[in-house]
């Protein structure tokens, strides 16, 4: 079960951006800061506050993940060759809820972390229960049979808002994605600007 279920479109107004781009988010009826305050004008935002603001956006749009796992997905990523930001995207696209996620099987980020969870997922043939596992390229990720058919999944399958991004091949007839490439960040389809770039900086004060 997701640990922010019932509060997790919160975020969208906190940080004024309808994070998923869902036709739900409350920002779109009110698209202002929750509070008595949130109607004011704000001032200028200090260096730190936006390296801040871009790991809340990141950390957000991917569900539940604690701060402890986030700075160890950090940590990995600059350990790694190349660039940090790009390649922080890269483990965060590699887990596998956000693969669930952007093969359509599960309408959102949290619904895939507890999709995964519940048992409903096979890792080439093998059930896997952790949201964070890291798929490698070339991976298949599938539904069990038995869960072809819940409504979730026949509900995401149908949904017009996302499309299945390139660096995956996705057979929504057997319910089943192979991972092609680790993608960069101009390839991620996120709804808003993401800055991994401000999450190093912030990282490496």
């Amino acid at each position: 079960m997701s640990k922010r279920q019932e509060s997790k479109h919160k975020i969208d107004r906190r940080l004024g951006e309808n994070l998923w781009g869902r036709p739900k988010s409350p920002l779109n009826a009110r698209a202002y800061g929750p509070g008595q305050h949130g109607q004011r004008r704000k001032g200028k935002t200090s260096d730190y506050g936006l390296q801040l603001r871009a790991k809340q956006k990141l950390k957000g749009y991917y569900g539940s993940i604690t701060e402890k796992s986030f700075k160890k997905l950090y940590a990995e990523a600059a350990r790694v060759r190349g660039d940090t930001g790009e390649n922080l995207i890269g483990l965060l696209e590699s887990r596998l809820a956000s693969r669930m996620y952007r093969a359509k099987c599960v309408p959102t980020p949290c619904a895939a972390r507890q999709f995964v969870s519940h048992g409903h997922v096979l890792v080439n043939g093998k059930r896997v229960t952790i949201p964070s596992y890291q798929v490698k390229v070339g991976d298949k990720v599938e539904l069990r049979e038995k869960s072809r058919q819940l409504g979730i999944v026949l509900e995401a399958v149908q949904l017009a808002e996302r499309d299945v991004p390139e660096y995956l091949e996705v057979d929504h007839n057997r319910m089943s994605a192979t991972y092609v490439r680790v993608p960069a960040l101009g390839d991620v389809p996120y709804p808003v600007q993401m800055e991994p770039n401000l999450v190093v900086e912030f990282y490496s004060r």
